[in-house]
């Protein structure tokens, strides 16, 4: 079985108590988490550890917590008065669990669905995300990461180029896959608003709404987004329904056909007051 599974953000508990309530067993089913695995919550050590111990069957994608934390590991930024990463910076197995890290995805396919951390722009289909992702993927992977890191921040280039090149356009797919809520018809991003999709700032939209977007009709699964909550479409499923709020931790179950089977949900304490 494949399950979808939204933002943990270090809720490691509503993690385990997520996979008893699925039965999950490692040797038959698979996990794909979408993106934000720590930051915020109580556990994000335990998280990591969990994750990384599961081998094959956990499948993670990193979003914008997840690169926090490598750039505040690598002296990129310094850690947030919100940050709940210091379990991490000074574990003994600090190394390989941000080696872990750097090893995943920024976008993946699982089943027909295209899995994002956060979206896409409407320039963007299927394969052209997941090459661009795979751009970012390898210089996380390489020697270089940590230089990348240091120019990672900025909310420029905010429009798509297909010119676009070096760090500006690396810069630009991580806003894209880590960071986009709303957009404008012609693909300008908008990074202040958090709100829900109704708040739309004047001249912008969800992304998933502009017309015409290439990747129309592309299942597509993103977290990131808690104050959306969850939203299911044949095409379209937000997973973030703010577990480290207060809110669940949700999981989606894909049947053989890839088509949405069921939504499995735990309830979650709040360890983090929004603000």
């Amino acid at each position: 079985m494949n399950y979808l599974i939204g933002d943990l953000q270090g809720c490691c508990d509503a993690l385990e108590r997520l996979l008893q309530t699925l039965d999950f067993s490692p040797s038959r089913d698979r996990i794909h988490c979408l993106g934000d695995l720590v930051n915020r919550g109580p556990a994000s050590l335990r998280t990591l550890r969990r994750l990384q111990s599961m081998g094959e069957a956990a499948q993670c994608l990193l979003g914008n917590h997840d690169l926090h934390l490598l750039a505040t590991a690598h002296g990129a930024r310094k850690p947030g008065k919100s940050d709940t990463l210091r379990d991490i910076l000074d574990a003994p197995d600090r190394e390989a669990l941000l080696d872990w890290l750097r090893q995943q995805r920024m976008a993946a396919e699982v089943q027909g669905w295209l899995l994002v951390h956060a979206g896409v722009v409407p320039q963007w289909d299927r394969a052209q995300t997941l090459s661009l992702a795979a751009e970012v993927e390898s210089l996380l992977r390489g020697p270089e990461f940590a230089d990348f890191l240091h120019e990672m921040y900025g909310n420029e280039p905010d429009r798509w180029d297909e010119g676009l090149q070096g760090t500006a356009r690396l810069r630009f797919i991580v806003n894209v896959l880590t960071r986009i809520r709303f957009c404008s018809a012609e693909g300008q991003l908008e990074f202040k608003s958090k709100d829900g999709a109704g708040e739309a700032p004047p001249g912008f939209m969800p992304w998933f709404e502009v017309p015409g977007r290439r990747s129309a009709g592309q299942p597509i699964a993103f977290g990131h987004w808690s104050t959306l909550g969850l939203q299911q479409r044949h095409d379209l499923l937000a997973l973030d329904t703010g577990c480290v709020w207060g809110g669940s931790l949700s999981a989606a179950l894909l049947d053989a056909q890839g088509q949405l089977s069921d939504i499995i949900q735990v309830r979650c304490p709040q360890a983090q007051k929004p603000g």
